[in-house]
């Protein structure tokens, strides 16, 4: 995997006696049903591990159960004078890193597959901008999103819902900005 937090926080969070998170329990019983999607594990195994995972307190109960499964990396999206644009039914990767020196960076997530609650999107933009549109009921948090000259404005932030899907969005604008919105009626 291809952390996405700042060097000290992801080990912070992996201390054994450290209460696991809603989001930790949710990205390892989604390892479990990919690794078994995949033929990785048997049903009895499954369950085993799943009962595991739901009665997990600590991160040493959770990290036994989904330790030797693979991980998802990220997919990383890069271009140098070029433009970014994901549009249509597209799968949306549950870590998605974007890199661009000079071009545009439109990615519409309104009619896109997403099988993840929680998408982490790491922009890192020299020049240009960047568009983000979201599903109708769909909220995003922008707030790791560090500028230099650029500016960052957000028309849907607020806290994750139960059932909708959650954007977190981090990185670095040199020059750019970024615009995140809900689609269009």
């Amino acid at each position: 995997m291809i952390p996405l937090d700042p060097p000290g926080e992801a080990s912070a969070r992996m201390e054994p006696r450290t209460l696991v998170s809603d989001e930790e329990r949710g990205n390892a019983l989604q390892r479990l049903q990919q690794a078994f999607a995949d033929g990785r594990l048997e049903l009895g195994e499954m369950e085993e591990r799943l009962e595991r995972v739901l009665t997990a307190r600590t991160l040493g109960d959770l990290l036994p159960a989904v330790a030797d499964l693979p991980e998802e990396e990220a997919v990383e999206l890069a271009s140098t004078g070029g433009h970014i644009r994901r549009t249509g039914a597209w799968r949306v990767p549950r870590r998605l890193r974007v890199r661009s020196e000079f071009g545009k960076v439109r990615l519409d997530l309104s009619r896109a597959l997403i099988r993840h609650p929680v998408i982490a999107i790491e922009l890192r933009l020299t020049y240009g901008s960047a568009t983000v549109v979201l599903p109708p009921g769909a909220t995003v948090n922008a707030d790791r999103v560090r500028t230099v000259w650029g500016s960052v404005t957000c028309k849907a932030d607020g806290p994750a819902q139960p059932g909708r899907p959650y954007v977190e969005i981090s990185g670095e604008l040199e020059y750019g900005s970024l615009r995140v919105r809900t689609a269009r009626k």
